[in-house]
């Protein structure tokens, strides 16, 4: 590795470890609500709010965990943290729909998913992780 890591690829972990938060306190939230009929009447029944709510969280660690990658120049941390933030905005649009009082917060999930994405492939990122 030839190249500096440039300030964008350290802004760029520190915003997947955000992003990931997000997604685990976003599970966190929707996982408490199993308890409120009309909530799990719209994801169809328990097991399908506990399970958006179970992969909300699985997706937001491993984010978390993978981004430390990032400051390594790991090209594989950055295909996996990109197919992962483009998993968690999925998620996000998902979780605003079918939960509205969550909007909010699946919204900004999903904005600073879009943000890393775009950090994560630009020029001088691309030379930091020599592609």
């Amino acid at each position: 590795m030839t190249a500096k890591r440039p300030a964008g690829v350290t802004l760029v972990a520190v915003l997947t470890w955000i992003s990931g938060l997000f997604d685990i306190i976003g599970g966190s939230i929707l996982l408490f609500q199993t308890s409120v009929a009309s909530t799990v009447e719209m994801f169809g029944g328990a097991s399908q709010l506990i399970t958006s709510a179970i992969l909300s969280i699985v997706i937001g660690a491993v984010v978390m965990i993978v981004g430390t990658g990032l400051l390594r120049g790991s090209s594989g941390a950055r295909l996996v943290i990109t197919v992962f933030q483009m998993l968690s905005i999925g998620a996000s649009v998902y979780l605003a729909i079918v939960y509205p009082p969550g909007a909010i917060g699946e919204y900004f999930s999903a904005a600073i998913s879009l943000v890393v994405i775009g950090m994560l492939w630009s020029g001088r990122a691309r030379d930091f992780f020599g592609s």
